[in-house]
């Protein structure tokens, strides 16, 4: 029996349980199938489930549940493996770049870009700075950023796009264009 999208609501916790235990299994699965994670693929499924309970008013399902929670689990899913292949870009970069600091004009051009990512950092709203500073230096994700904080997601997102417009602007003449797209998009 397909659960129907009005029974999904905070006053029917039987409902929502039941869907839960229902579909959990499968799209963890499916979820590991595409992550090849097994910790990675569960969080990606409560983290549904959690976007799913927080916001079912907003939620409007128009097919069935079943193949919403799919669609979730595949859309998550690339978002994952596109935060991977991002940081994996920074990773392979930092590592070269740790690799050519070696001689000395390499050690002041990287003291005089730590400078003004500073400068430019100071430069940000509190709220913009802490978001944005908790992304991407902590490696937290948006929802763990907003629990820490007490701030719905979509603030999240919003200062985190805030801060990227204003760094890229501020940094852009001290960053070739693609080294600043792989440390500021995501």
């Amino acid at each position: 029996m397909e659960i129907n999208s009005y029974q999904i609501n905070r006053d029917n916790e039987a409902a929502f349980e039941q869907l839960f235990k229902k579909h959990f299994r499968g799209m963890h699965s499916y979820a590991f199938t595409l992550v090849k994670d097994d910790m990675a693929a569960e969080e990606i499924v409560q983290n549904i489930f959690y976007k799913l309970w927080e916001k079912e008013e907003q939620i409007e399902i128009r097919e069935s549940v079943s193949g919403y929670l799919y669609r979730s689990v595949y859309n998550d899913c690339l978002n994952y493996l596109k935060h991977l292949k991002v940081r994996d870009a920074y990773q392979s970069y930092a590592m070269e770049q740790d690799r050519s600091v070696n001689n000395t004009s390499s050690r002041l051009e990287l003291g005089e870009l730590e400078k003004h990512l500073e400068k430019a950092l100071n430069e940000l709203p509190e709220k913009c700075r802490t978001i944005f500073q908790m992304s991407r230096f902590e490696e937290l994700r948006y929802q763990e950023i907003a629990d820490r904080l007490g701030l719905p997601v979509k603030t999240i997102e919003n200062q985190m796009g805030k801060a990227l417009r204003l760094l890229r602007i501020k940094l852009a003449d001290f960053l070739p264009t693609s080294i600043l797209l792989i440390l500021l998009t995501c």
